[in-house]
């Protein structure tokens, strides 16, 4: 029977920090809690998860519901999906990372009623917005614009790229904002509800285990959103092709994308990379193992096969 979960919903605008703000806040787990992520993406590939796992000990579980909207919670995907979750886990405590293109207010207002009523304890809201874009005034998206009164604690992230002068004006116009880099914040600042009386809970029906068939040798898969903007086109490869860093950083730097997440082989190792437009194409060293997987996500609609042409050629393993 689980009931009365400390539940955290994580939302924000698509490259605001959500991913790296659960990266850190992972790391500052109590070693006596059990803690699970379910974890929602606008692509099909569901990527975010291997970032966060590459990176995460034991004593977190993880789920993904990649390519639809987190906030239809009464659908077949979610339901079924928090429900193994929990089963499997048991956790004590539940993260919600939803897309960037998802709908928090909503998603909060279904997460309150049945089946999940008694079983998750709904904590405060965590919105993430990049600090340059509240300091301008510019606005978010809508669905993200009409949660932001609902936030219990919310995070300006990448205040280091903000002058004196600006950041002075965030925290003007923004006192409740906490100015972070690299969404960085302590466990502490954690908004957190008590827990209310047990009630009945909830038991979780059994089902098959999470995750995705293992590829191949040799064997590539595409996976694509391409009926309306923004569009995802994502790829996973066989984790026996090693990728050129050099040839990969060349061909990013090349491309009109609005996002850029992956984790490849690579000839310098297993890499990892996370990148928004305008910035350094950078990398970081990843425990990954299972396969290499690449997603963009474009403004303008892209050419799958002239893409992948591309890719291929930086890989070392044809």
């Amino acid at each position: 029977m689980l009931s009365q979960i400390p539940t955290h919903l994580i939302a924000g605008p698509l490259g605001a920090g959500k991913t790296s703000l659960l990266q850190n806040l992972l790391a500052q787990r109590p070693a006596d809690e059990r803690w699970a992520v379910l974890i929602n993406e606008f692509g099909q590939l569901g990527l975010d998860r291997a970032l966060l796992q590459s990176s995460t000990e034991s004593g977190v579980s993880m789920a993904e519901i990649p390519g639809g909207c987190l906030c239809c919670v009464n659908g077949v995907p979610f339901q079924v999906g928090l429900g193994r979750l929990l089963r499997k886990a048991r956790p004590d405590r539940l993260w919600i990372e939803s897309s960037g293109l998802g709908h928090p207010a909503e998603l909060l207002q279904q997460l309150a009623r049945e089946p999940w009523q008694g079983v998750l304890d709904l904590q405060p809201l965590l919105m993430v917005v990049d600090a340059g874009q509240l300091a301008s005034g510019e606005p978010l998206p809508d669905s993200q614009q009409r949660s932001l009164p609902l936030a219990g604690l919310l995070i300006a992230n990448r205040t280091d790229l903000l002058s004196a002068q600006t950041l002075a004006q965030l925290r003007s116009t923004w006192p409740q904002a906490l100015p972070c880099v690299h969404a960085a914040i302590s466990w502490a600042d954690i908004p957190r509800h008590p827990a209310p009386a047990p009630s009945a809970g909830l038991t979780v029906p059994a089902g098959q285990p999470i995750g995705q068939i293992a590829l191949l040798p040799g064997q590539w898969q595409r996976h694509a959103q391409l009926q309306q903007a923004p569009y995802s086109l994502a790829w996973r490869v066989a984790s026996d092709q090693c990728f050129s860093l050099e040839l990969l950083q060349q061909w990013l730097a090349n491309l009109p994308w609005q996002r850029a997440k992956g984790i490849l082989h690579t000839d310098q190792g297993w890499k990892a990379c996370n990148l928004l437009p305008g910035q350094p194409i950078t990398w970081t060293d990843s425990a990954w193992r299972q396969d290499s997987r690449l997603e963009l996500i474009c403004a303008d609609l892209p050419d799958p096969q002239q893409l992948e042409q591309g890719l291929r050629a930086t890989c070392r393993s044809q």
